[in-house]
């Protein structure tokens, strides 16, 4: 039985510890990992079998962003453990944050500048460092990534597949600035993947070499150029070593109307909008745009977006799908959009004892225009297709789940006959109003009277994702849109913003 004080104080410790890291969803092995320590020892200081030291609670602290708890209840086992001991000789204090295995370097400042040109990006990054280990650092670790459809990972990995980033064009420079001495640093590729490098910037050039030395400070700055076909609308940094002040500056032609957002993850949060407001300041013909955060947490991500709201002269405009507006692009291959008449009129029904020809060739053209939509955009929610979207006031509607190798469903004269009173609300979007995506409450499950080719009707039950897709197919039928679903006061959200392309419906 716990009696004494400094175990107490051991037992709430680990308890602590437990607490966050469960609360985390981390295993042991997976926090003594991100800890840089053995997979085991998690285990051992949570099971009283290891003591903890002072540097694996400032760890365990910092990678479970614990708000200071773990740090408190360390500090009162270690001076219940201090004075039972008495002990005149204790640890070396570390620096404010933990600092991972085999770097002692801290990154004081960083600013990273993001300029677009007509000729593409320039990024320039300027990082103020400082050794606070016992070795000299010789190499700093740096990673190049591109994507040019960031809401899009399978259209961007084919993309980059045949247009791979190069080391060439990166045209990359690294300079360690002292005073008024600018000493060129060398570098050396460490991986080379077509969107990704990674590089070692080195403290050495032709005339010598000039290492970091333990409690030295120093900064460096690098540069390197993307083409624009090559870079998507987002600038992104993460938080590998410990940093004091993190900045972000966006350099934008103010002709093309830019508008910009920002996210951050971190590991105890999902994605979030920034904690900080992004500035902007016009001059001189260009839009810049600037965010900085004080000690950010360790692992932690933090993304700028924008969109130009004016066309980029000779470019493909950044948006989900490529090709100016999302609209645009399903306008451009002949879908209604919100607005037209023929979006509100109920479509005809088939009379399919004399109407068999037509309402086959209606299909036949929905089918046509179902594979033409593969082509400029990932449906991994499923996809439908009414044929008043194609200007045709048919009773008819081809939907397919998401499994691109499923046969569409083909709906002819189709109509709701009962339905779950177990409702939902996801986000929809739709083919005709497709810069925008909307909050719809919809039944879980919807039972379908539609007709057979031969003109015999059946009843088809849908569930899920089936009933929402079917369910919005139906309403096209019926002359609506999603948006007079939606709840009074709800926005409307622009596709730019939505986060959960390329994500399955979640149930």
């Amino acid at each position: 039985m716990t009696t004494s004080p400094i175990e107490r104080a051991a037992d709430s410790f680990a308890a602590e510890l437990a607490r966050h890291r469960i609360g985390r969803g981390l295993s042991k092995k997976q926090l003594a990992a991100l800890m840089g320590f053995d997979p085991s020892y998690v285990s051992h200081v949570e099971g009283r079998r290891h003591r903890p030291t002072e540097d694996f609670a400032r760890r365990a602290e910092a990678v479970l962003a614990a708000s200071g708890a773990i740090w408190q209840r360390f500090r009162e086992y270690d001076k219940l453990r201090h004075a039972r001991t008495g002990a005149r000789h204790r640890e070396p204090p570390l620096p404010g944050q933990w600092l991972p295995p085999g770097t002692g370097l801290v990154v004081e400042r960083e600013l990273a500048t993001l300029t677009y040109a007509d000729d593409g990006y320039r990024c320039v990054i300027r990082r103020e460092l400082y050794n606070a280990g016992t070795e000299p650092v010789t190499r700093y670790l740096v990673r190049v990534a591109v994507d040019r459809y960031p809401n899009d990972p399978g259209r961007s990995n084919r993309h980059h597949r045949v247009h791979p980033l190069t080391f060439a064009e990166l045209q990359l420079r690294a300079y360690r600035n002292e005073g008024s001495e600018r000493e060129p640093m060398r570098w050396r590729a460490k991986h080379d993947r077509d969107a990704v490098k990674e590089i070692w910037l080195l403290f050495e050039n032709a005339e010598g070499r000039f290492p970091l030395y333990p409690r030295d400070r120093a900064t460096i700055e690098y540069a390197y150029r993307v083409g624009r076909e090559k870079w998507g609308p987002w600038f992104q940094r993460a938080v590998r070593l410990p940093t004091r002040h993190l900045a972000v500056r966006l350099d934008l032609p103010a002709e093309l109307d830019p508008q910009v957002w920002g996210v951050e993850t971190s590991l105890s949060a999902e994605e979030g909008p920034l904690r900080t407001q992004i500035q902007r300041h016009d001059e001189d013909g260009r839009a810049r745009f600037d965010w900085a955060t004080d000690d950010p947490p360790l692992n932690a991500r933090y993304r700028m977006q924008w969109r130009f709201r004016t066309r980029p002269r000779d470019d493909e405009p950044a948006t989900s799908s490529g090709g100016g507006r999302a609209s645009d692009r399903m306008r451009g291959i002949g879908i209604l959009q919100r607005g037209d008449d023929l979006l509100r009129q109920p479509a005809r029904q088939f009379d399919l004892t004399g109407e068999g020809r037509t309402a086959r060739e209606v299909v036949d053209r929905l089918s046509v225009f179902l594979a033409r939509l593969d082509e400029l955009h990932p449906f991994s929610k499923g996809v439908g297709l009414a044929a008043p979207q194609l200007g045709l006031g048919w009773a008819a509607a081809l939907v397919r789940p998401a499994d691109r190798a499923a046969e569409p469903i083909v709906l002819l004269n189709p109509r709701v006959v009962d339905s779950a009173a177990e409702t939902d609300e996801q986000y929809e979007g739709c083919l005709s109003f497709f810069d925008h995506r909307g909050l719809v409450r919809r039944p879980l499950r919807i039972d379908v009277e539609h007709a057979q080719w031969d003109g015999s009707r059946v009843i088809t039950s849908f569930e899920y994702a089936m009933a929402r897709l079917v369910a919005h197919e139906i309403d096209h039928l019926g002359g609506r849109l999603y948006v007079d679903r939606m709840a009074p006061g709800v926005p409307l959200v622009p596709v730019e913003e939505y986060r959960e392309t390329g994500n399955p419906w979640r149930y």
